[in-house]
């Protein structure tokens, strides 16, 4: 019987988690698909590997037997694939890097110049990713290192080093009563709907609402939205509002839309990610040294 890794994957979430929902969180998928693929496994299988309760998630006989197996198994397939995607990499001298929204912006054309120096020859395949896959590919290996900002989902499983901060600012309607303003705090902007990521995010779709910073107070939604494009278009045509890197202001500009200082909240870091398995890999280690050695932009976006 051939049994999908990703089924057996949401399995083990499920399992470690005892909950569905942090379980989802943690995939960055929703609750109901989950739901689904475990069934789906319970099927194919012919055993129930759960039993469902208020109090969460509890483990029957047949899934303490597959949870003491499938670690290694996955494990194993990952070291396989990672290796297998190595040796592509290796033969084809491109190394795959991964980002989220606008990454290390400014920063990114002298990472990629100064890699070029270190490892002539060799090119950088810079490779975006939705929202909903806060990691760029680098936790299913589609990618060999990412460029993110933090946090993000499964960060804590990962080699991280911090390049760089900047201030979080607004994006707003230009019609906006506040885009007039020359900074905002943070606080005056707590009513206002926000236009947000999927909920599958979770702690990096609650960072850039700064649901931690709010003192309790909840967050209104305004639009839910995956890629930059749709962001954009969702707060141009009043739909809401939403926190950002100071970035954005160059980088995203768009008639209709104002970007202006806040008040109140914590920075943005932006982040260079790898796994762990490739501390030892020289062509990842040289490419998160050149983003280590580049200069981070300076406020006005140039850099030296």
């Amino acid at each position: 019987m051939d049994v999908d890794t990703r089924l057996l994957r949401y399995f083990a979430a499920v399992a470690v988690e005892g909950s569905l929902t942090r379980a989802a969180e943690r995939l960055f998928v929703s609750q109901p698909a989950l739901t689904k693929q475990i069934k789906q496994l319970e099927t194919q299988l012919g055993v129930t590997l759960f039993t469902r309760s208020r109090a969460g998630m509890a483990l029957t006989e047949p899934g303490r037997a597959l949870l003491a197996g499938v670690p290694a198994l996955l494990a194993d397939w990952d070291r396989v694939l990672r290796e297998t995607k190595s040796a592509a990499t290796q033969a084809a001298r491109v190394l795959r890097v991964g980002f989220v929204g606008s990454a290390a912006n400014e920063s990114t054309q002298q990472i990629i110049a100064l890699f070029a120096r270190r490892r002539p020859g060799w090119r950088v395949d810079m490779r975006q990713a939705a929202w909903s896959n806060p990691t760029a590919g680098l936790a299913d290996s589609d990618v060999d290192a990412a460029l993110l900002r933090l946090p993000f989902p499964g960060q804590d499983t990962l080699r991280v080093e911090v390049l760089f901060t900047e201030p979080r600012w607004v994006a707003l309607p230009t019609a906006h009563p506040f885009a007039t303003r020359d900074q905002i705090p943070f606080r005056d902007l707590w009513e206002e709907p926000f236009v947000a990521a999927p909920p599958e995010t979770g702690r990096w779709r609650e960072y850039w609402l700064a649901a931690d910073e709010r003192e309790g107070h909840p967050v209104r939604i305004g639009a839910v939205v995956d890629q930059p494009d749709d962001w954009l278009s969702a707060i141009a045509n009043g739909y809401g509002i939403a926190l950002t890197p100071e970035s954005s202001a160059r980088f995203y500009v768009r008639p209709g839309i104002t970007y202006r200082p806040v008040s109140g909240v914590s920075p943005s870091q932006v982040g260079i990610a790898w796994a762990p398995a490739d501390d030892t890999n020289p062509v990842i280690q040289d490419f998160v040294r050149c983003c280590l050695d580049s200069e981070p932009p300076r406020p006005d976006g140039t850099v030296v």
